[in-house]
């Protein structure tokens, strides 16, 4: 057959034009091999070194993030210049007892003078009415905070007396202060536990005082599944062994690392939970290509150490190009705008980066020093990769299985299509919001405040709204009459329990009032109801007038928050799916191969939306994963899931793709090789989605509903991707398009960089 060129849909070019000379990864991988001692000790010292580093420089991760666009960061702005002490990030020190709190004024006040003298405290206010011109109070009371009054749900004393709560202003988020500074919180409220008042913290102190998440439940969960598939894969312990080692190492490189991060940038709480599930997730599935390949190689005879070198370039190209694309998807989170949801990202990346470097030197390193013992400590017959001659037949499953697909592609595309269709129908009442304090378990201290505030005060006592009127421009004589105006557009608003008296600033430049929904903070009426505020109230409330009038508070800058990522969702979808579509056709020369990823990939995120909305939003299965009730999606969640889930599915991708490629090179019969590529890689997809399934899935059982969303949301991604788009739909989109799938237009062809996935 003349070899045509590669542009031509007929037939492609033939090997000996295609493979390239070894390269460097091959000489990498060879080199590491024959000094596996050098390299182990460099790994060791270098995760030693690193380790210590982070200990002793490390710092701390908060959930405080910033948003001085927005008109919630604009109006936290005009309070600062105008009260500091108003402006700060409020706390809740909850009290309760059987009998009126007024009978424990002393200890009350001595509780308030003592969280007075902590460091970062900017003002606490006390909530006995007759204690409320103490100095230690302070006057007018930070906003954000209700009147003081005896009536139920008015003040921070309730109508009975049995419920009051101390707010503590602070000039930086507590959770960035650490467990000690917890401590001396505790201290401070001491008075109040040594007499039997039940004492509970909301707000940021809930936040400082939540249980840290325990990673180290799910991880020994995620490695034990995945030992027992590596064993019943491999049957080899040794091979079984080698990738959770492997995967191990470059995570606890990786965490580290982010830790030394974190001292110089604010990383969010979520961050090394994140990090740790995607680290362990591609370090598995990334050994666990470079060893299936070497394996083989020396099952069929090769040395060790050039088949770890060759292992390394062919497979571990492949790596390299997935390890790349999944980096790229994180850094997309950056087109967001939000620092907090692009340093999310780069905590994620940091892991893939370690993730990466780890196979490409410490697995062609632990393969050298194993040499031929790889299938020793058997517990069953250490199964062989399909043939891979050009006449190669296999009687196995996965041939017949093979030879289905390319029989009946349509079949399988419909039933692939139906099954994502289904699983996707959720996802079209998706409610974005923010996860509240009440969907945490009973044991949590910031859930207990949520239920005692919500019973004496009203639900939206957990998420005050301050509403703040700039009027430095407008002369004093007007003043009043402005107030009088605002104080009536202020009333009677739709979803309001109640709203403050507006009180000026101690310069009066500025008025500030609180007002109080009828709902919980996550509710999408309180959601409306700083829509409302923003939109239509206070642009009224200050008409014929030059000044100007804001919602801040947590609540309404989570709000901000929510209207941001549903705007710039679209641009980080967009820019993402760009960026993969670019990288498949470098890689592959197929134009129809990268529209083809890109919209496969788009259908399995669709589904995996549609379970995590299904279980959470609308509350199936959500009391049997720990979560309280029904909870919006976190804003945030899509975003990251979207990226991580695209970035990850590009792995069984390119490693598909790589030996459909790699047949059709060879061949030049499209169909048979996707059957070819489908019957010798399906084992090993399966064994890797079910180890990254498994460690996904195991960070459900984590107290921290964020990362039950997003441990089930991947977890279902991967298998989706792994099974239905992997093993049903691209192989029928790829039987049907037959050789056009690798076309490319001349002109583009020639402007396109070269990028070999799978090397020699």
């Amino acid at each position: 057959m003349n070899p045509p060129s590669r542009r031509s849909p007929d037939a492609p070019t033939p090997a000996s034009a295609a493979a390239p000379r070894p390269g460097v990864l091959r000489a990498l991988g060879e080199w590491c091999a024959r000094h596996a001692v050098v390299v182990l000790v460099c790994w060791l010292v270098a995760l030693g070194g690193v380790i210590a580093a982070q200990q002793q420089f490390g710092g701390q991760y908060s959930d405080d993030f910033a948003l001085p666009s927005t008109q919630s960061g604009q109006g936290l702005t005009v309070l600062r210049a105008h009260q500091p002490s108003a402006a700060g990030v409020g706390g809740q020190v909850v009290l309760h007892d059987a009998q009126p709190l007024t009978g424990f004024q002393s200890q009350i006040a001595q509780a308030v003078a003592n969280l007075q003298q902590l460091p970062h405290v900017l003002s606490a206010q006390n909530p006995i009415p007759q204690q409320q011109a103490s100095p230690q109070t302070g006057t007018p009371p930070p906003a954000g905070t209700q009147p003081q009054s005896g009536q139920s749900g008015s003040g921070p004393l309730s109508g009975d007396g049995r419920t009051a709560y101390i707010s503590v202003q602070f000039d930086t988020n507590p959770t960035a202060l650490g467990a000690s500074y917890l401590q001396q919180v505790d201290a401070a409220v001491a008075p109040m536990r040594a007499v039997g008042v039940q004492v509970e913290y909301g707000g940021s102190l809930g936040e400082l005082a939540r249980p840290k998440p325990d990673d180290r439940t799910s991880e020994a969960i995620g490695f034990a599944v995945a030992i027992v598939v590596l064993l019943i894969g491999f049957g080899s312990v040794l091979a079984a062994v080698l990738p959770l080692l492997t995967a191990l190492v470059s995570v606890l490189m990786g965490v580290s690392l982010l830790g030394l991060l974190a001292a110089a940038f604010t990383f969010a709480s979520v961050s090394p939970t994140l990090a740790t599930m995607i680290g362990l997730g591609v370090g598995i599935d990334y050994a666990l290509f470079l060893i299936t390949r070497h394996r083989q190689n020396v099952m069929d005879g090769m040395d060790p150490a050039v088949s770890a070198g060759q292992a390394t370039s062919t497979s571990g190209r492949a790596v390299l190009v997935s390890g790349c694309t999944v980096m790229i998807a994180l850094a997309g989170l950056s087109v967001s705008g939000v620092s907090f949801i692009g340093r999310l990202g780069i905590a994620a990346g940091v892991t893939v980066l370690t993730a990466v470097v780890g196979a490409l030197t410490l697995v062609p390193a632990l393969l050298g020093l194993i040499g031929r013992r790889i299938d020793r400590l058997r517990v069953r017959t250490p199964v062989a990769e399909a043939p891979t001659g050009p006449d190669a037949t296999d009687a196995g499953a996965w041939h017949r299985y093979a030879q289905r697909v390319e029989r009946r592609p349509w079949w399988f595309l419909v039933g692939g299509l139906v099954t994502v269709a289904v699983l996707a129908i959720p996802l079209f009442s998706i409610q974005l919001g923010h996860i509240g304090d009440g969907a945490d378990p009973t044991t949590f201290t910031d859930r207990r405040a949520f239920d005692l505030m919500s019973a004496a005060f009203g639900p939206g006592s957990n998420g005050p709204l301050t509403v703040v009127i700039d009027q430095g421009s407008v002369p004093e004589a007007n003043r009043a009459a402005l107030a009088t105006q605002a104080s009536a557009a202020l009333t009677g608003v739709p979803n309001t329990a109640s709203v403050s008296p507006l009180k000026p600033t101690p310069d009066g430049d500025v008025l500030i009032g609180t007002v109080i929904s009828t709902h919980a903070p996550q509710d999408k009426a309180t959601t409306s109801l700083v829509n409302d505020l923003k939109d239509h109230v206070l642009p009224a409330a200050v008409s014929g007038t030059v000044a100007r009038g804001y919602v801040t508070g947590i609540t309404a800058s989570q709000v901000d928050f929510l209207d941001i990522v549903a705007r710039r969702l679209p641009w980080i979808i967009a820019v993402v799916v760009g960026l993969a579509f670019l990288i498949i056709l470098a890689v592959f020369r197929g134009l129809l191969v990268a529209v083809k990823a890109a919209v496969l990939n788009l259908l399995s995120i669709a589904a995996s939306y549609g379970v995590v909305v299904a279980v959470f939003q609308w509350g199936w299965l959500g009391p049997e994963l720990g979560v309280s009730g029904k909870v919006p999606i976190e804003s945030y969640v899509p975003m990251m899931m979207f990226a991580i889930v695209f970035g990850l599915s590009m792995d069984y991708e390119v490693f598909l793709l790589a030996r459909v490629h790699e047949a059709w090179l060879r061949t030049g019969d499209a169909k048979a090789s996707v059957a070819h590529a489908l019957e010798i890689t399906a084992r090993v997809i399966t064994c890797a989605a079910l180890i990254m399934v498994s460690v996904f899935a195991a960070f459900i059982v984590s107290t921290n509903i964020v990362v039950k969303m997003l441990g089930l949301g991947l977890a279902v991604s991967v298998l989706i991707d792994a099974t239905v788009v992997r093993l049903l739909l691209v192989p029928a989109v790829m039987t049907l398009l037959g050789p056009r799938a690798w076309w490319t237009p001349r002109w583009l062809d020639r402007i396109l960089p070269h990028i070999n996935a799978e090397g020699d």
